[in-house]
């Protein structure tokens, strides 16, 4: 293969690339919405207060206000970190790892144990 060759399709290779900013920011934000739901979740069952101000639907209680917060807190940053990468390339592997670790934070903040420590 020539120089030329080479060249030829380094440049074509390049410019079918896309960015996987907006795919990265989908998934970090999945995880620190999941990490919000976990953590209003702790505040809402420790303090009596909070849980009274997430009940936006009597029938269903504070699960109503949790789960909205959750959505709504994911929809901004999957908002913002979208805009912020749309043109980047980013480290997938640290994405995942991050957003992993923000599943398992966000998970684990949903289990009654946990909010016992906490004086739930």
């Amino acid at each position: 293969m020539t120089d030329r060759q080479k060249t030829a399709v380094f440049t074509q290779a390049a410019e079918t690339d896309k960015p996987n900013g907006p795919g990265a920011a989908a998934i970090l934000a999945a995880g620190i919405g999941s990490a919000i739901f976990g953590l209003v979740t702790l505040a809402s069952e420790v303090s009596g207060a909070i849980g009274r101000l997430l009940n936006f639907y009597d029938p269903v209680g504070p699960l109503s206000g949790k789960t909205t917060v959750g959505i709504i807190a994911w929809l901004i940053v999957w908002f913002v970190l979208a805009r912020l990468w749309q043109k980047e390339t980013v480290n997938m592997t640290s994405v995942n790892i991050a957003a992993l670790m923000l599943l398992g934070v966000g998970f684990l903040l949903t289990f009654p144990p946990v909010w016992e420590l906490f004086g739930g």
